[in-house]
């Protein structure tokens, strides 16, 4: 593996992917439940050694895998206006969408779980909504790290806003470390294969602790 500058990066397009952890910035949603795409990211720049630099619209770094460029951007935009930060950095390193991966938390999944889909909308989660809206297309891959639901009827905001209990970090760990290999091959077999390999480990796993 090598780190590499985004910005000299000679790579075809075709060979570049887009990795987007959603989250806000600041230090009042820091290790919120709503910045778990942050987390995401963050652990993958950390296990390559990779310090994030500000850009335009996003903070990003980027690493070479095996003759694939990644490129890791967390936006800078605030959750709802993410679509800005991912149009500008697809355009400005030209690429396809399909090399398009966003990371982004799911209440509609239990805590400790997540899924990888190709495509689909953004439901309740106004973040990718927006980058659904801003590239007028619902056909990119997204990781979805469930936080689950546990909020009385009222409450969701202040759920989401708010950061896990020690309980939950260690449910939500193995989540944050599979992030790493499942952006991995992503850029190397595809979106199918990906999906074929982390789904159903990850469902394996459910079958074995019931």
């Amino acid at each position: 593996m090598q780190n590499t500058t985004i910005d000299n990066d000679t790579t075809p397009p075709e060979m570049k992917y887009l990795i987007v952890g959603l989250g806000n910035i600041g230090n009042e949603y820091s290790h919120t439940r709503h910045n778990i795409g942050f987390a995401a990211v963050d652990y993958i720049a950390q296990q390559q050694n990779l310090v994030f630099e500000s850009d335009r619209y996003a903070y990003t770094c980027s690493f070479k895998y095996k003759g694939k460029t990644i490129i890791l951007a967390k936006p800078t935009t605030y959750m709802n206006l993410s679509g800005k930060a991912v149009r500008y950095h697809l355009d400005k390193h030209k690429i396809p969408l399909s090399n398009l991966m966003v990371i982004a938390d799911d209440k509609d999944i239990p805590l400790g779980t997540f899924k990888i889909k190709s495509k689909g909308t953004g439901g309740s989660h106004n973040g990718i909504n927006n980058i659904v809206t801003i590239l007028n297309s619902i056909d990119f891959a997204r990781l979805r790290i469930g936080i689950g639901n546990d909020f009385a009827n009222g409450y969701q905001v202040d759920f989401v806003l708010g950061r896990f209990e020690t309980n939950e970090i260690e449910q939500i760990k193995p989540c944050i470390e599979e992030s790493y290999e499942i952006v991995k091959d992503f850029a190397t077999q595809g979106i199918d294969r990906t999906m074929n390999l982390h789904n159903r480990k990850k469902q394996n796993q459910e079958k074995k602790v019931d």
